[in-house]
């Protein structure tokens, strides 16, 4: 296999590992958006138990348990983004690994180690260890 093909396979590769932190990102944009409307619920209730019933209500009818964009939940953000998006991807970065390089994954990043560290492994699985 070519150089170049390794190299483009390890960019693919970098790119689908960066969705995964954008994946990431956006669980924890569904936890917090989560955890805000538990606030929101706990402010509602310190409003009416506080005599403010019509400020409780505006909230309530407002902001709690609203949308983050029109018709979605957060949660519908995250499939919406892995059937869209995220599976295609994988899938796709998946069949180039498997046709151009016989499904061996990140050969670029074992080419880059090999150079690095052409032993291999860690000091402790080399013969070479440092003096007490």
């Amino acid at each position: 296999m070519s150089d170049k093909t390794v190299e483009a396979l390890g960019a693919l590769s970098k790119a689908l590992e960066t969705t995964e932190r954008a994946r990431g990102a956006l669980y924890e944009f569904h936890q917090l958006t989560g955890t805000a409307d538990f606030q929101i619920g706990d402010a509602v209730h310190l409003l009416r138990e506080a005599g403010h019933d019509d400020e409780a209500d505006l909230v309530e009818r407002e902001i709690l348990g609203r949308n983050v964009i029109p018709g979605h939940w957060t949660f519908q953000i995250i499939e919406a983004y892995n059937q869209t998006y995220h599976r295609p991807f994988t899938d796709l970065e998946q069949r180039l690994v498997h046709d151009l390089a016989q499904g061996r994954d990140h050969l670029y990043e074992a080419e880059l180690k090999q150079a690095r560290r052409p032993t291999g492994g860690t000091p402790q699985d080399t013969h070479h260890h440092a003096a007490s």
